[in-house]
């Protein structure tokens, strides 16, 4: 069995990593020849709007899936012509639209910030007295990682602010006081069977991932109503594949507010390498060739730092005990993912004992 990935990045390395073990092979198209997957699966350089790239990719795999939301939507509708691609072109479509994303949790009642549709300066002027300041103005596409968007304080701050996001269609999103920034992750195999993992608690430096804790402290009573709230995005979309469910706690009322989703394994699930039965590689791995989903239970207490700009001496992170380092092959530049430390231990004090060293480290 080959499985086509669409991205060459981290994502698709992981995946390979991932499905080895269970003798599937892989092939990647990715429009840069040193793409860090290209290490380890064949490559095809090729942009992913170009059809006869995409016509030849599809003449060698069995099955296609992406490793980033922004493929665009036609590369995955030619793939599906030709062979099963998941997850499916509808999910994709809803991820990369933040209008469409919100209206969807809207349809299956599940609550988020108050928000408004911005299409020109006027747009934004109404919408910041209907949904209020501070608020978030994000381009409806395109935006990941803090970019893509403008934190609006007061009334001075919305002059200009939709030309300044190059007066592309936006939506404007209440800033709500955050309690604490969680994740959910879910799988949905082609049966339509589905495995949840535990939440996580995620911390963020500059709009990127800086530390996910797994399973998150004291959210018990938050898991049953994440797995409903998941559960039916998954249905709804008649999903295959590995989500991700972004999720906000509301400091003032504790509310569970979603966020967004990721049609794709995530990176607040990296900790599932080693803490988790099956990881979120595998499962998604599992999920699209249509086999039998694995445990999503955890190994006892996770916690992943990223390593973004710069990579510390690997011997100082591997002589931590329970750490594990994976480095993805990337040319080191300010802002860039370059790798993720792992730590597994027992207890919760025991991981964030071992999380202080590991940061002590990297020096964050």
């Amino acid at each position: 069995m080959i499985v086509g990935v669409l991205g060459g990045g981290q994502l698709g390395r992981m995946l390979a990593l991932a499905g080895y073990p269970l003798g599937v092979r892989f092939r990647l198209l990715d429009p840069s020849p040193e793409s860090p997957a290209g290490h380890l699966a064949e490559l095809q350089v090729g942009a992913y709007d170009d059809p006869d790239a995409l016509i030849r990719f599809a003449e060698h795999v069995d099955v296609a899936t992406y490793e980033f939301e922004n493929v665009p939507g036609e590369a995955t509708r030619i793939l599906e012509s030709r062979l099963p691609v998941f997850p499916p072109s509808v999910a994709l479509a809803t991820a990369q639209d933040r209008l469409a994303e919100k209206r969807l949790f809207e349809k299956l009642g599940i609550p988020l910030p108050r928000y408004a549709q911005v299409d020109s300066q006027a747009d934004l002027d109404a919408a910041a007295r209907r949904v209020g300041l501070p608020a978030i103005l994000k381009t409806r596409r395109l935006g990941y990682d803090g970019k893509g968007q403008l934190v609006l304080g007061g009334p001075a701050d919305v002059a200009g602010a939709f030309k300044m996001l190059g007066a592309v269609p936006c939506v404007l999103e209440q800033r709500i006081a955050l309690r604490r920034e969680l994740s959910i992750l879910a799988v949905r195999g082609r049966d339509g069977s589905t495995a949840c993992y535990p939440l996580v608690q995620n911390t963020h430096r500059e709009g990127i991932l800086h530390v996910s804790l797994a399973p998150a402290d004291d959210v018990a009573e938050l898991q049953p109503l994440a797995d409903e709230y998941v559960g039916r995005i998954l249905d709804a979309l008649e999903y295959v594949g590995l989500l991700a469910l972004e999720l906000f706690v509301d400091d003032g009322d504790g509310r569970l507010l979603a966020n967004e989703i990721a049609p794709r394994v995530h990176n607040s699930g990296h900790w599932t390498i080693e803490g988790a039965e099956a990881s979120q590689f595998e499962n998604h791995l599992r999920a699209i060739l249509g086999l039998p989903l694995g445990s999503t239970a955890p190994r006892g207490h996770s916690a992943m730092v990223n390593l973004i700009g710069t990579v510390p001496p690997s011997e100082e992170i591997l002589a931590i005990p329970g750490a594990h380092l994976h480095l993805y092959g990337k040319a080191p530049r300010p802002g860039r993912k370059l790798g993720h430390v792992t730590i597994t231990a027992a207890s919760p004090a025991d991981r964030d004992a071992l999380l202080e060293r590991v940061l002590a480290v990297v020096g964050a």
